[in-house]
């Protein structure tokens, strides 16, 4: 081994993937716009507007913003390991799922 490189063998193994920020980016995202969805509904009520204000417009650039990100993390991540990566993008889904699901159930 040349001076420098990283010998993959001993690398540890437990360090988390979710310090990555391709993991731990999409989580946060969803939970910003599960927020502004509950910060929104807690101040005005449901209100059923002729127009989609900018709170909808910003909540829809977050969901589509981390569609790439997620995109990146699993095509990274699933062919290294892929045991560890299935429960984090199971991560990603579920709390992108909860923001949909309040949006959903707060303006039907």
């Amino acid at each position: 081994m040349r001076p420098g490189e990283l010998n993959t063998e001993t690398r540890p193994m437990n360090i988390s993937i979710l310090k990555q920020p391709s993991a731990w980016l999409p989580v946060a995202i969803s939970f910003t716009g599960l927020t502004m969805v509950l910060v929104h509904f807690a101040v005005s009520g449901i209100v059923h507007e002729t127009d989609e204000g900018t709170l909808a417009h910003l909540w829809q650039l977050l969901m589509a913003g981390q569609v790439p990100i997620v995109a990146f993390f699993a095509f990274k991540w699933l062919p290294k390991d892929p045991r560890r990566a299935i429960p984090v993008l199971g991560l990603q889904a579920a709390s992108a799922a909860a923001s949909f699901a309040s949006v959903y159930f707060l303006t039907a």
